[in-house]
């Protein structure tokens, strides 16, 4: 298993941004795919983005398409989330997971996961 370690949030305006970092240690790391949830207050948990471990592959969800990147950083293990254009309805608090393995059925639920991190708040203002 991998642990995690994710920061960055914090509370800004609509249309500005903001980057997460996950910092992903333990061995293999290359191993992993990377993802972020996201979790609103009194909404269930959803996805938002993966990265796999090579970082050749991406796929996001349809509400951040466009507008949120994610990346990674093998060298320094470090998967970020370059958020873009914020809107109020993308206040919850963001917690990056790693999966062994997803699939296309799989990617967007919680159940490939087993390693999370503690969960980092951004708060978008209007």
């Amino acid at each position: 298993q991998v642990q995690l370690v994710d920061s960055g949030g914090g509370l800004v305006q609509v249309g500005e941004s903001l980057r997460l970092s996950c910092a992903v240690s333990g061995q293999t790391v290359e191993s992993y795919s990377i993802g972020w949830f996201r979790q609103a207050p009194g909404k269930e948990r959803e996805f938002v983005a993966i990265i796999s471990g090579s970082g050749m592959s991406k796929h996001y969800a349809v509400s951040v398409k466009g507008r949120f990147t994610i990346s990674r950083d093998n060298a320094n293990n470090t998967v970020y989330l370059q958020m873009n254009g914020l809107k109020a309805e993308d206040t919850a608090v963001y917690t990056c997971a790693a999966a062994r393995r997803v699939n296309t059925l799989n990617v967007e639920t919680t159940t490939p996961y087993d390693s999370w991190g503690q969960g980092t708040r951004v708060t978008v203002s209007s």
